[in-house]
């Protein structure tokens, strides 16, 4: 108990509050604004925090990184960009909100759910610290193949309906991964012989094109400009209690599937949420308005993915290992400031790893507390005339795929997902699969050769490692679940039409 107070009245004081007040502030903006993500803002921002106390220095790092993925949500909710790839499964549903004139509740719930998903995690964190990191440290490349073959296995359940198109551009997806160098060899694959290539095709310049850009390009071939206007209706911004019943056991589960995935290194917030929002989506008795407006699919995801906050920095404390980009940069500003994150840790600096804590969950309650307070005057972007708002997504998503990498190419790679992305929408070909495909596919193929590489060519060896057989598992009954409930429907219609006796 001496401890967690030590580490309380550390976070207590002032400078300490505002350095993490300034930093969920930045958190946000760089949320906010498309192809600014977490790992950029921290990045930039660790060199300003040698000078001061290690706990105030920590607490703007913390701020930046629990105010950067919620704030993702948004312009993944008003303008179908996801701030953040985090956020991706959060447009799915946010902007189908939007459209429908309810923008406010969709800022609100991805306001409540990130938080939601942010303390359950923080609760990992302070609880099961230890025994979630131990579980996360049996992953070797084998069970990171297995898990990234599950997220690809979802293409179906993200395809809304259009199976063997998804599939299709899933393919898509999988194919563009392999642009660039070879992970194992270095030696370059389908670059044509030009070394703007050379790094791989980037997902985010592509995830703005497609979701930003391609609907641009759609309102303005369908002249939907008085369809926009009308969806700037803001509407409530909290959920009533019979909405907030029914969405409390997407929000939860979405919480802890993002919690076990984020304390899986490398994984990420990502493929958590797209698990969790699928997981919902076939646990639901509603699953088909997932996709078009679903309040329990929008709560899953957000939940999902700030959840992965929590167990990334599980793993990074516990083991001293990275769960993501941010907690690696992490890593580094507590190395400087002479703390080694590691088992050692928690036996001789406890209280500091309370201090985490609490600055944490300071964080998520303070952006909580700016989500919902905002979602009113953020939801008025909608009321912008449309050719303004077309021209300042294109400004916006321009200048966002630049900063990435400061490459020319980002940009052009952007814009040529947005042509992709109109003539997908034409052709009613979902954007998800693609996106799922490019994410994940380097992953899958760097992890599955490095496996073969330590068992030496056995298949056998390999696929019957137990995480490794349980993800099998998962993969074959997220593909066949969706037969098994179609077969169902059709039974039931089938009985639902034989007239009675």
């Amino acid at each position: 108990m001496a401890e967690i107070l030590a580490g309380l009245s550390a976070v207590l004081a002032w400078p300490v509050l505002g350095f993490l007040a300034i930093g969920v502030c930045l958190g946000a903006v760089f949320g906010a604004l498309p192809g600014l993500t977490a790992t950029m803002g921290v990045a930039l921002l660790t060199p300003l925090t040698f000078w001061v106390s290690p706990e105030q220095g920590l607490a703007m790092l913390l701020g930046i990184y629990c105010g950067t993925i919620p704030s993702g949500g948004i312009p993944a909710i008003l303008i179908n960009v996801p701030g953040t790839p985090a956020s991706i499964a959060a447009s799915w549903d946010g902007y189908a909100l939007t459209r429908k004139g309810q923008a406010g509740l969709a800022l609100g719930i991805n306001a409540l759910a990130s938080t939601t998903g942010q303390l359950t995690s923080i609760a990992f964190l302070a609880f099961l610290a230890f025994p979630i990191a131990s579980f996360a440290l049996r992953f070797g490349p084998a069970e990171y193949f297995g898990l990234t073959l599950l997220g690809v296995s979802l293409m179906a359940g993200v395809s809304g309906g259009h199976v063997l198109k998804g599939v299709l551009a899933g393919t898509l997806g999988l194919a563009l991964a392999l642009v660039g160098l070879d992970p194992m060899t270095a030696y370059p694959r389908y670059t044509f012989g030009m070394s703007e290539f050379l790094d791989g095709i980037s997902f985010v310049p592509v995830m703005i094109g497609l979701f930003g850009l391609g609907e641009v390009l759609v309102q303005i071939s369908d002249r939907q400009s008085a369809q926009v206007s009308a969806a700037a209706a803001i509407g409530r911004v909290l959920p009533r209690i019979a909405d907030a019943k029914r969405m409390a056991r997407a929000t939860f589960s979405g919480a802890a599937v993002g919690t076990m995935v984020g304390a899986i290194p490398a994984a990420g917030g990502d493929i958590g949420a797209v698990i969790a929002w699928e997981q919902a989506r076939r646990t639901s008795s509603d699953g088909d308005s997932f996709g078009k407006g679903s309040l329990s699919g929008l709560a899953a995801s957000c939940s999902a993915c700030n959840a992965a906050i929590g167990g990334g920095m599980t793993t990074m404390l516990t083991l001293g290992i990275p769960g993501d980009a941010v907690s690696a940069i992490l890593i580094g500003a507590l190395l400087i400031h002479g703390i080694q994150p590691g088992p050692l840790l928690f036996a001789n600096n406890q209280a500091f790893v309370f201090s985490i804590v609490f600055l944490m969950i300071f964080a998520s309650l303070l952006i909580m507390v700016i989500g919902i307070l905002g979602a009113k005057p953020l939801a008025k972007v909608l009321s912008i005339p449309a050719p303004w708002l077309w021209a300042g997504i294109i400004v916006f998503g321009t200048v966002g795929a630049y900063a990435l990498n400061n490459a020319v190419t980002d940009v052009w790679a952007m814009y040529a997902a947005g042509v992709a992305g109109f003539l997908f929408r034409k052709t009613q070909i979902p954007l998800g699969p693609l996106v799922l495909g490019l994410i994940l596919g380097p992953l899958m193929e760097s992890n599955l050769r490095r496996a073969l590489i330590l068992s030496r060519g056995d298949w056998w060896a390999m696929l019957t490692r137990p995480i490794l057989l349980v993800f099998l598992a998962a993969t074959l009954l997220s593909l066949l679940w969706p037969l098994v409930r179609a077969r169902r429907g059709r039974a039931k219609r089938s009985q639902d039409t034989i007239p009675d006796a």
